[in-house]
């Protein structure tokens, strides 16, 4: 019985991790959203989250989980952003230092900027988890548009990350 059981178990998680390895999220398409959402991390989010600010599909910026050094002018002229556009549009988060973090910074930007949608823009391989905690930090009417950076990530980052999420779903799934 408890054999049986396991290996139920061990079948589900080879399952869901071949899910999880396959299917990566993809990019969106065109649609408008109030705000987008960049968690910093690995490369291509914030070029991606500039060029859907600039294209209009969205206001404003939230950039989460900044690294406390970071002065504002050395974002601009990293990602040559301008200062008209950074002082209208792009608010950088240095509260965050997880995806949980993450989630709880924009959760606190999104009710002062009175968001009632938003594109969140992340790696692909980290979108899942980035959503998941997301979805339990804003109010359930929010809309999340997922919009996916393509990478190619390691088997390893995948192992790594699969785990992350599962971890993540089930202390959203317990009670309490």
């Amino acid at each position: 019985m408890i054999r049986r059981f396991l290996s139920s178990l061990f079948v589900l998680w080879v399952l869901g991790f071949l899910w999880f390895a396959v299917a990566l999220p993809q990019p969106a398409g065109k649609q408008k959203t109030d705000a987008i959402v960049v968690p910093t991390g690995s490369g291509g989010r914030i070029p991606r989250g500039l060029a859907l600010l600039r294209a209009g599909e969205a206001p404003k910026m939230l950039v989460t989980g900044v690294y406390s050094d970071v002065k504002p002018r050395e974002f601009e002229v990293e990602y040559g952003v301008s200062p008209e556009l950074m002082e209208c549009c792009v608010t950088l988060g240095f509260a965050a230092l997880d995806t949980r973090g993450n989630a709880r910074e924009t959760a606190a930007w999104i009710a002062e900027q009175k968001v009632r949608s938003l594109r969140l823009v992340t790696s692909d391989w980290h979108m899942r988890r980035a959503a998941l905690e997301l979805q339990g930090a804003l109010p359930q009417e929010t809309v999340i548009l997922r919009d996916a950076v393509p990478s190619k990530p390691s088997l390893s980052m995948l192992f790594l990350e699969y785990h992350k999420f599962l971890a993540a779903w089930l202390v959203q799934a317990l009670p309490g």
